[in-house]
């Protein structure tokens, strides 16, 4: 870690009283090194891992941490503050702060070494003498593991006074305790010796990324986690397998070990973690999941190969629970082992792919909507894959390619029209996948893998019914909720290995079957064919209004939930293999709105670059590319730091050319690729012309907003006060968005 932080990089005073604030200090230190390439860039990424999960932990510590294109080398920077400042953290406030900064493509070693000091996080001797150091050299050398916490400690100087002996710090705060009366020689010593070891374990341990806590007598003075099942009181320890992960996999991850591990020892049980980090993970072993007694799972992000602790006691919590409250996990998990609980209940923060990534307060209309974006997100690259196949099929073999006969009877290799017809056909057959596509993965993010057999055996029956996509949305949520159903029953101990392989498929089948062919997918069918009906009808000025309203949609969260409403509405019509003209015609106006923000944001910066801070600028180079690709993401950076004139600017032009484009008629049959498939473009000068228009729009209200302002974006650039000011409104900063 020697090369990672230096004494130029510990600011031992930290004067910011806000964690973007903070961010910036300890980050312009990183850049006035070399570290850091772009200032705002990097400050972007810190704030978009933030807004995942707050990064502050019990015992006043704030580690702000994310990897990015921006940094150069693995970097850590120090800040102590006095008066301490909220990262999100149960207990208060932070006086210890962490900015840890990894490369995008950071290797293994580098993130090993990120991990151990994650896992040294949870030392209070190393801690309490970072509140206690008075020299910059000496703060990063203990950091750096070149200095022992004891040669700097001085548990009377810590500027925290109330975290330290706050009764609701959890496992910090017990750790504490203990260490309040070491006093003597004999006793640093032995503290000294034990923050040793425990840096070389977390070392080791980060290095194979799989623990094991050496089995432990329970202390004499019994705690509330020694009294476990009768298990217990034989031969040999309580046994409980772990695993830990977060979004970024660098800190988190290895805190949550380290404070399990802990706990583990104080409660004299045998406790072993599995650490999905970024810098990957290696498996349990399969004997010690078979001997284990007990499983917790500390997360954020899905557990990998999940199936591996089937029929466990367990515990299913996010990350920082496992950080903050250890403890109360074992002896949790241990009174399920007592009561023979197998089955977990859904925890707080959900315990399927689509609520694992979830808030433990998002109510029914959110998860609903994660749920059908779980199986739009699964359709997408089918919907593109086939769709270019399709159109491709069209420009070669001519517009009666879908007449042709099957490539397998007939296929001349000289042949134009046969490469075409090979084409259409490959991607008909992709098509044929959406709808079950669609409902099984909707299942799967309601039920997780029980969910995929009867969501995808609905979405091929609404296809076969002509029910559509209609009817695969119906399935998808029918299937999940059945699965969900069926996993409440209480099962005899005896069935539970084949639940998941034969009972659950064959039960939600079975019922997802009847009732969409007996009881709801005739009306579904009937709905479907209404709404082909009246997009076919379509004329006029329904039509332009129709092209202004998904033009609004596409530009109104660019990527987001809204966007992808208008664009799975558009792809749905032309999944077939023979698509009518009012589909191709929405599927053109959704595509050019969403050319629309990039290449206007892009065209902004050439025109009045001034108005735009150099990352902007840097940025819009790369929008002209992504605007011509339909990839409206490209317009995200200018949003976020200015939303208030980008996105209504943004939906202005996106309106405006999704009403010229019904206008003109202009029809589309694939379902991306932006401007390099105009040649599959019906009309395509005047769909471009209708392109241009919007983006023209949306530059010149931009500009003009923009321009409208007191400052620019210079201004506070060069002022070094502003940069420690992330209140000042005119500061162009993601993270004060």
């Amino acid at each position: 870690m020697s090369d990672m932080i230096t004494a130029d990089l510990v600011d031992l005073d930290l004067s910011a009283d806000t964690k973007e604030a903070a961010a910036r200090a300890l980050a312009e230190r990183m850049v006035t090194q070399g570290r850091v390439t772009d200032l705002e860039g990097f400050l972007a990424d810190v704030a978009a891992r933030e807004a995942q999960m707050p990064t502050g932990l019990d015992g006043g510590i704030g580690i702000p941490h994310c990897r990015s294109a921006h940094v150069t080398e693995p970097t850590l920077a120090f800040g102590r503050s006095t008066e301490g400042i909220d990262f999100g953290a149960p207990d208060g406030p932070a006086d210890l702060i962490f900015l840890i900064a990894a490369p995008a493509g950071a290797d293994d070693a580098h993130l090993t070494i990120l991990s151990s000091l994650a896992r040294q996080l949870m030392n209070t001797e190393f801690t309490s003498a970072l509140r206690a150091v008075t020299d910059a050299a000496k703060a990063a050398a203990l950091i750096r593991g070149d200095e022992t916490p004891s040669a700097t400690q001085t548990p009377a100087a810590t500027p925290r006074e109330g975290a330290d002996g706050d009764a609701n710090a959890g496992a910090n705060a017990a750790a504490r305790a203990p260490q309040t009366a070491a006093g003597t020689a004999g006793t640093a010593g032995a503290s000294q010796d034990t923050a040793a070891a425990s840096v070389a374990a977390s070392a080791g341990a980060a290095a194979g990324s799989t623990t094991q806590t050496p089995s432990a007598s329970a202390p004499a003075s019994a705690t509330p986690t020694d009294a476990g099942p009768a298990s217990d009181s034989g031969e040999r320890p309580f046994r409980i397998v772990a695993v830990t992960s977060c979004p970024t996999g660098i800190a988190h991850t290895y805190m949550a070990a380290e404070s399990l591990e802990n706990a583990g020892r104080e409660a004299g049980v045998e406790l072993i973690v599995e650490t999905q980090g970024s810098a990957g993970f290696s498996r349990l072993d399969p004997a010690a999941i078979a001997a284990a007694d007990a499983v917790i799972f500390a997360h954020d992000v899905p557990v990998r190969d999940k199936d591996r602790f089937a029929g466990k006691p367990t515990v299913d919590v996010g990350v920082k629970a496992g950080i903050n409250r250890p403890a109360q996990l074992i002896t949790a998990v241990r009174e399920k082992a007592a009561r023979g609980e197998t089955i977990a209940p859904a925890p707080a923060s959900g315990g399927t792919p689509v609520e694992r990534a979830g808030d433990s307060t998002e109510g029914y209309g959110t998860k609903l909507r994660k749920w059908l974006m779980s199986g739009v997100s699964y359709m997408v690259p089918f919907v593109a894959a086939g769709g270019l196949l399709i159109a491709l099929g069209f420009a070669i073999g001519g517009y009666k390619v879908d007449k042709a006969p099957s490539v397998m009877d007939h296929f001349m290799w000289t042949q134009a029209d046969s490469w075409g017809a090979l084409l259409f056909q490959i991607g008909a057959v992709a098509f044929g996948f959406l709808v079950p596509v669609l409902a099984g993965y909707i299942a799967y993010g309601m039920a997780d893998r029980p969910g995929l057999v009867p969501g995808f055996v609905g979405g091929a029956i609404s296809l076969t019914i002509n029910a559509g996509f209609l009817g695969g949305l119906a399935a998808g949520l029918i299937a999940g909720g059945v699965v969900m159903a069926v996993q409440k029953v209480n099962i005899p101990a005896a069935l539970r290995g084949i639940m998941p392989v034969v009972v659950i498929p064959l039960i939600s089948s079975a019922i997802v079957g009847f009732l969409m062919f007996v009881v709801i997918g005739k009306p579904i069918a009937t709905a479907q064919k209404g709404l082909t009906d009246w997009l076919n009808g379509l004329t006029g000025t329904n039509a332009i209004l129709l092209g202004a309203l998904l033009g609004l949609m596409m530009c109104f969260d660019l990527g987001g939930p809204v966007n992808k409403v208008a664009y799975t509405f558009a792809t749905a019509g032309i999944a077939v293999s023979n698509p009518s003209d009012s589909a191709m015609k929405i599927m053109a106006a959704v595509m050019a709105a969403g050319m629309v923000p990039p290449l206007a944001m892009a065209l902004a910066t050439t025109v009045r670059g001034k108005l735009f801070t150099h990352t902007e600028r840097e940025n819009g180079k790369a929008a002209w590319v992504l605007g011509a690709s339909f990839i409206s993401e490209g317009a995200i950076p200018f949003a976020a730091a200015d939303p208030l004139r980008v996105i209504p600017s943004a939906m202005v032009g996106g309106a405006l050319t999704g009403a010229l484009s019904m206008a003109f008629g202009a029809t589309l049959r694939a379902p991306h690729g932006g401007i390099f498939v105009v040649l599959l473009i019906g009309n395509p000068f005047l769909y471009l012309v209708a392109i241009a228009v919007g983006v023209c729009a949306t530059t010149a209200l931009v500009v003009l907003l923009k321009g409208m302002r007191k400052q620019t974006p210079e201004s506070p650039a060069a002022d070094p006060a502003a940069n420690t000011a992330p209140t000042t409104k005119e500061t162009k900063q993601p993270v004060a968005a």
